[in-house]
């Protein structure tokens, strides 16, 4: 009987993430180049950077900070709003990523990964999974 509840408990402990993308297809985020992440200023944990970080593995221009600081030429702006939890240990739970058009300020796509669980992805996989899909070069 011990064995039947706890096999629901540990089935909520190891759900995977929840990840939702919409992409607008009039205007692909691939075929972009130069992109900026703007630094929002509650985030203490440098995401903006790490996101950076990511687009250039993808092979983006990619830059951070705050908008004052946007390079000329940038194509598109990145939005983000991290989640983050403390469970022993302060990990990130949620990030929402907004992607719009620098020039017009719309909408391009959007992404939401969710971790419900303790264990599961650090903050890296987690905006991997946030950024590839809508930036993944196909």
């Amino acid at each position: 009987m011990k064995r039947i509840a706890f096999l629901p408990c540990l089935a909520l402990l190891l759900w995977g993430c929840s990840t939702k993308t919409q992409i607008d297809r009039a205007t692909p985020p691939a075929k972009l180049h130069h992109i900026f992440v703007e630094h929002l200023l509650s985030d203490g944990h440098n995401v903006d950077e790490l996101i950076a970080r990511e687009l250039r593995r993808l092979g983006y221009d990619a830059s951070a900070g705050p908008l004052t600081m946007m390079p000329e030429g940038t194509e598109a702006i990145i939005a983000y709003q991290p989640s983050w939890t403390f469970d022993f240990t302060t990990y990130l739970i949620e990030i929402d990523v907004a992607v719009r058009d620098a020039k017009t300020a719309k909408e391009i796509a959007v992404s939401r990964v969710f971790r419900p669980a303790v264990i599961g992805n650090d903050t890296n996989t987690m905006i991997q999974r946030a950024i590839d899909p809508i930036f993944k070069k196909k």
